[in-house]
């Protein structure tokens, strides 16, 4: 283990508010020892002026910094932010019930001690008329790095002290991978992290064939805060190395500038038939290994009589995969015999995922690494989304990190995470999921805390009106975002620069002490602070809290964990130690991991956690649900929407992740604003789709089909396939309510995207079947996602 001593930074700031004072001053007097934040995009050193937050620097022991977390210093303190509780004009007037209303509707400023009260009363109301199952606290998001301020464990533990809630599984990252892997591999997120490490990459890999490409823009974040990005120097040395990479997507932006890499462009949505076409070769030509298939698989012979058409007339063929993919059979069958050549890593982008049939790219991606026999070799077999987050093939020693405990959830009734419009739109209704058959409750209350719902959810235009079925919404935020905007009831809440906490998580050798930088903006709370208040008005405050205020439950937090660490020999400072370090870095494995390395030497010792102990190729359990949407065996199902069924519509829409924010995070922010076009969330088009259509760079445009419209601002581009254009997630949902379909004036492309299950099986969202058309705009109405809502006095009501 390192323990960090104080080091000296380079001294230029990436953001600095305007019109300071008393910023030669500080400059004049720069300190190494500034505090430390941390953030899912990254650690920074935080200078003040005046107890306000004026720049983040670039952490010390970063090489790749991102420069997301600046964006967060014009807006800490500025026009969206909440600085005091908030009710909806009609809510306050009129009491719960369905509304309309939502996202229309002024706000009243309330006290802190109303708010409580109303809360605590109506959460009340709710159970002991209609019972827990009746409060949805999904809260899925990211919500902010620390250990102690999770947003989602924090309201968990809340409404579990007060009989528990209908919650969410899965996430809208891979819901389908989450649910299908576990059948095939017998796990899944312990195969997504770290996975096989770049190192064994670097060392061993002679090819890597990457499904939707390594995209360095999303591994600027992970899951609880970074200490050093890793990706993009990885790929360098891998580079460097002589690793050839192949990346396969509509967007060439999906492998980094410069790389030794060779782009195929195939139509989106074909994924599976591309993996199925290269297995179909591989058996033709003799080519894959059929011991390992043997010892380590099971089901592998009903699988080739798919792949031949013994099973159902179709040869899988590359000619086959071809015709679907839009891609050069010659050059599939070459790549097939290159994978088979030499040691091959087999990239999936956990954006596969989230297309119609989500589960089958994934099972089909593990099921040609089976057959090339390279699965447990040093370098060799899958990866599950390298860059997808900073964690995955990055080195570091998973720690066992205590988390805040939740307490236990005595409500069974729960909905896949993508579901909840069909939820609150259809309560008593059945649906599948994983073999299971549920019942959808009836929601009267959303509680929300971390995340923001009108940035991941597809179809706005129905969430929407679903969000008017509950009687009451209540959000935790702290700035007017779309999440806020639709509640009934704000409750304002602090950032990670206004409070303390630890940014201690298994996916990251750093641990860093927060240091609180700034006061909280106006009345705001940690959600700790506002759910303490609540807990104690409805009699469970001492539940709640076990007698610990903030700095106890750090404390004990990190003494669990610092115990824990010494039981498997990893040696960590005390807390006052750390504190006065600023940080530490836990030392990374001593060899490279390789995933599924035990299993290779020994499938006896080290069986799956699958019925048969191997890789389920065809699987029995999946057969027996009977799921027409998802067969037992990897499978080519067609999207409801992709360009081999399009019609009205004639280009497909990819809604990747942005590269200026996290999701929606800091839309609003000076790094996210200075990438949009006019204003809007950008759109790239190829040069040929724009010219048909009179399309020039930086025109602001209509993107539509019969779910919606957004205005975009055009990027041209060479580096999209034709047919295909692509809209970054994350633009604040900015209603337009004059007209109809749902319109959003800010470019978030959820206003077009198909909410509906991938499968039976996962019930994963959709986002990247869509088909959608583009015209220019001449007379766009003018964008308000950040100008926040009128605020009415009390006394005037």
């Amino acid at each position: 283990m390192l323990i960090a001593q104080t080091a000296v930074v380079d001294e230029t700031a990436w953001s600095v508010l305007p019109g300071r004072t008393c910023l030669e001053l500080v400059m004049d007097d720069l300190r190494s020892d500034r505090p430390l934040t941390s953030f899912h995009w990254g650690t920074y050193e935080v200078e003040t002026c005046d107890g306000r937050v004026i720049a983040l620097h670039p952490f010390s022991e970063d090489p790749d910094p991102s420069p997301i977390g600046t964006g967060i210093v014009d807006v800490l303190d500025g026009p969206t932010r909440i600085h005091q509780p908030m009710v909806r004009k009609g809510w306050l007037e009129s009491g719960p019930g369905s509304s309309d209303k939502r996202g229309l509707e002024p706000f009243v400023a309330v006290s802190w001690e109303e708010a409580e009260r109303i809360v605590a009363a109506e959460l009340t109301r709710v159970k002991s008329r209609f019972g827990n199952q009746a409060i949805y606290a999904g809260s899925y998001g990211w919500a902010s790095a620390g250990r102690f301020h999770h947003a989602q464990s924090q309201i968990h533990r809340f409404l579990n002290c007060i009989g528990g809630y209908t919650r969410s599984k899965n996430t809208y990252s891979f819901a389908a991978g989450e649910v299908i892997v576990p059948h095939v591999l017998g796990g899944f997120r312990e195969f997504v992290y770290p996975g096989t490490s770049w190192r064994a990459v670097v060392a061993n890999t002679r090819l890597v064939v990457a499904f939707g490409g390594v995209p360095l823009k999303n591994g600027q974040i992970a899951q609880g805060g970074v200490g050093r990005h890793r990706q993009r120097d990885a790929m360098r040395e891998a580079i460097k190395a002589g690793v050839e990479f192949i990346s396969i997507s509509p967007l060439r932006s999906d492998i980094v500038d410069g790389a030794a890499a060779e782009w195929l462009a195939a139509r989106p949505s074909t994924d599976t038939a591309i993996l199925l076409g290269l297995a179909h070769t591989l058996i033709a030509e003799d080519l894959h290994d059929r011991d390992f298939l043997q010892r380590y698989t099971v089901g592998f012979d009903r699988f080739a009589a798919y792949l031949d058409g013994s099973a159902d007339g179709v040869a899988k063929t590359a000619d086959w995969a071809a015709a679907i993919s839009g891609l050069d059979a010659d050059r599939l069958r070459h790549l097939a015999r290159q994978m088979a050549d030499v040691r091959t890593m087999l990239s999936v982008s956990w954006s596969l995922t989230r297309q119609d049939h989500g589960e089958q790219p994934f099972w089909a991606a593990i099921t040609l690494a089976a057959m090339l026999g390279q699965i447990g070799l040093p370098g060799g077999g899958i990866g599950f989304g390298y860059s997808a987050v900073n964690s995955v093939g990055n080195d570091y020693t998973v720690g066992p990190w205590l988390a805040l405990p939740q307490g236990e959830n005595p409500v069974s009734d729960y909905i896949p995470v993508a579901r909840v419009s069909d939820m609150l739109l259809h309560p008593g209704t059945e649906f599948d999921y994983n073999g299971d058959r549920c019942t959808y409750p009836e929601i009267k209350i959303v509680y929300w805390a971390g995340g923001n719902p009108f940035h991941h959810h597809q179809d706005l235009g129905r969430m929407v009106r679903a969000w008017s079925r509950p009687d009451t919404v209540i959000a935790h935020e702290w700035c007017w975002n779309a999440l806020a905007k639709h509640a009934d009831i704000v409750l304002p809440c602090t950032t990670p620069l206004e409070r303390e906490d630890i940014a201690l998580t298994p996916r990251d050798g750093f641990i860093v002490y927060m240091e609180k930088a700034a006061e909280p903006a106006g009345q705001a709370r940690s959600d700790y602070e506002i759910l303490s208040g609540i807990a104690q008005r409805m009699g469970v405050g001492e539940m709640f809290s076990e007698g610990r205020n903030e700095p106890e439950w750090i404390r004990y937090l990190y003494d669990r964990s610092r115990q824990r660490a010494a039981e498997v020999d990893i040696d960590m400072p005390t807390l006052a130690e750390l504190r006065a370090s600023r940080w530490i870095e836990i030392d990374p494995p001593e060899e490279p991991d390789v995933l599924f390395r035990d299993f290779r030497a020994n499938p006896d010792a080290h069986p799956l956690n699958t019925p048969s102990g191997k890789i389920e190729i065809w699987s029995e359990t999946i057969a027996g649900f009977g799921y027409s949407d998802c067969p037992p065996h990897a499978a080519w199902l067609e999207p409801a929407e992709w360009l081999g069924n399009a019609g009205k519509y004639p280009l497909h829409l990819i809604s990747n992740q942005p590269k200026d924010k996290l999701h929606g995070q800091l839309d609003h922010g000076a790094v996210s604003r200075a990438g949009k076009v006019a204003g809007r969330q950008p759109v790239t088009i190829h040069r040929q789709d724009a010219a048909v259509r009179g399309i020039a760079e930086g025109q602001v445009v209509r993107v539509f089909n019969d779910r919606g419209t957004c205005y975009c601002g055009v990027r041209l581009s060479d580096a999209i396939r034709p047919g295909v254009i692509q809209i970054a997630t994350g633009a604040w949902f900015d209603v337009d309510t004059s007209v109809e379909p749902m319109t959003c004036k800010h470019g978030n492309p959820n206003v077009l995207t198909m909410d509906k299950g991938g499968s039976r099986l996962a019930q994963g969202p959709i986002a990247h079947s869509c088909l959608v058309d583009i015209a220019r705009a001449d007379n766009p109405p003018p964008v308000s996602a950040f100008e926040p809502p009128r605020i009415v006095r009390k006394d005037a009501l």
